[in-house]
């Protein structure tokens, strides 16, 4: 295989890794948590993007609670985006680990 072609489809894949990326960023995923009452957004780069409690699951006396409903969504909505970006770059890159 000639070095000049190789190096030409390494820059076509970077490319198109590059626009993968910024896709990815505008997909969102929403999980949720205590039956509904927390939910967490974060992008398919696995950044958390938002965060929606409901009034109803503020409990000044159980503040404990709270935080472990919403660090439970805030970890599995950061898994799943990450998910979704490693599916994605598997896709482009026909699995090849890069």
């Amino acid at each position: 295989m000639n070095l000049n072609k190789l190096m030409k489809q390494a820059q076509k894949m970077q490319e198109q890794m590059t626009r993968t990326q910024a896709e990815l960023e505008k997909k969102t995923i929403e999980v949720s948590a205590g039956g509904g009452k927390v939910k967490v957004t974060a992008n398919g780069a696995g950044d958390i993007v938002a965060i929606k409690i409901d009034k109803e699951v503020v409990d000044p006396n159980d503040v404990e609670f709270l935080e472990e409903i919403v660090l439970t969504a805030v970890k599995q909505a950061a898994e799943q985006g990450k998910a979704l970006a490693q599916e994605e770059m598997t896709k482009l890159t026909g699995g090849f680990q890069l």
